[in-house]
C-alpha cells in the first residue's frame, strides 16, 4: 500500500506551495522588514561571529537576503517547493549546493553542522504528527543557537488557512522547545506587531545550547 503524506507535505510541494511563492512577491519594504526583524532577534548574540546559519523553510529567501547585512556567516537553506528554490538559486541568494530540497523533519546535514538554525513562519505549517521530529532535527543540526519566529497560542489550535483546513497550527513553540530539550537556555524573546513591523503578529524565541 502506498503511504499518504500528511496534507501539509503534499500541499507545499505542489500547486498550493507555488501559489504561496507567487503571492509573497519580493519587495524592498518586505526585505527591510525582515532585516529589522532579524536584527532584533539576533541582537543578543551580535558580538559573536557565526560560522554557518541554516534556515528551515526558506521560500524565496527573504530572510537569507537580509542576513548578509547582519552577519558574515555561510548561509544554508532547506525548502520543499521547487519554484521557491529556483528563485533562491537563480537570483543568487544561495548557491545550488547550499539550497537543499526537503522538509525540516529530515535535514540532510550532520549533527552540529551549523551554529544557528531557525524557522520563521514555518513550524505553524508543520503537521502535528511531524512537529516533534522537525524540532529534534533543528536541535540536532545546530551546535549553538535555535531561533524560532512563529504564531503563538497558549494551547495548541488549528486554524483555516486560505480556505484550507489542516495547514495552520498555532501553539507555544518556545515552551515546546524547552520541554523537549533540557539543554536549551532562553537567551531572549519578544513579539512583532504587524501594524508596526509588516511582520505577521509573531512571537520569537532565541535559545542557546548549554555549554555551547
Amino acid at each position: 500500500m502506498t503511504s499518504v503524506q500528511p496534507k501539509p507535505l503534499s500541499a507545499w510541494t505542489g500547486a498550493f506551495g507555488d501559489a504561496y511563492t507567487e503571492r509573497n512577491a519580493l519587495s524592498a519594504n518586505l526585505e527591510r522588514a525582515r532585516l529589522h526583524m532579524l536584527a532584533k532577534c539576533l541582537a543578543p548574540i551580535q558580538v559573536e561571529p557565526l560560522g554557518k546559519i541554516l534556515e528551515v523553510g526558506t521560500n524565496q529567501g527573504l530572510n537569507l537576503r537580509a542576513l548578509p547585512q547582519l552577519t558574515g556567516a555561510e548561509l544554508w537553506g532547506i525548502e520543499p517547493n521547487a519554484s521557491a528554490r529556483d528563485v533562491v538559486v537563480n537570483q543568487g541568494v544561495l548557491p545550488a549546493e547550499r539550497m537543499m530540497a526537503g522538509f525540516g523533519h529530515e535535514i540532510p546535514m550532520a549533527d552540529g553542522a551549523v551554529d544557528l538554525a531557525f524557522t520563521s513562519g514555518v513550524l505553524i505549517h508543520v503537521d502535528p504528527s511531524l512537529l516533534e521530529q522537525t524540532m529534534r532535527e533543528i536541535h540536532r543540526v545546530s551546535s549553538k543557537y535555535i531561533l524560532c519566529i512563529e504564531y503563538f497560542a497558549s494551547k495548541p489550535e488549528t486554524a483555516s488557512y486560505r480556505g484550507e483546513e489542516g495547514l495552520l497550527f498555532k501553539r507555544d513553540f518556545g515552551g515546546m522547545y524547552l520541554d523537549l530539550f533540557p539543554d536549551l537556555q532562553l537567551v531572549d524573546y519578544g513579539f512583532f506587531w504587524k501594524r508596526a513591523t509588516m511582520i505577521d503578529d509573531s512571537t520569537w524565541w532565541l535559545f542557546r545550547k548549554a555549554g555551547a
